[in-house]
């Protein structure tokens, strides 16, 4: 079953792009990209995530992005 989210394909790709846009304008380099949206990552855990919720989340998160990175080979 195929997974369906709550945010349309649109509105996704726009704000990726507008974060790409904002690392490619500030010529970051791909460590300091990396180093940049993982802090970003952090704050919005941390802030955002009720606390008993954090570890789960960042399981299923480096779960896909596992995935999403082993795919693109």
């Amino acid at each position: 079953m195929p997974i369906v989210s709550k945010y349309s394909n649109e509105r996704v790709e726009k704000i990726i792009q507008d974060l790409l846009n904002v690392l490619v304008d500030e010529g970051a380099t791909p460590d300091l990209a990396l180093m940049c949206l993982g802090n970003t990552i952090t704050e919005i855990l941390n802030n955002q995530v009720p606390e008993q919720q954090r570890e789960a989340i960042v399981n299923n998160f480096t779960s896909a992005l596992k995935k999403s990175v082993q795919k693109s080979h």
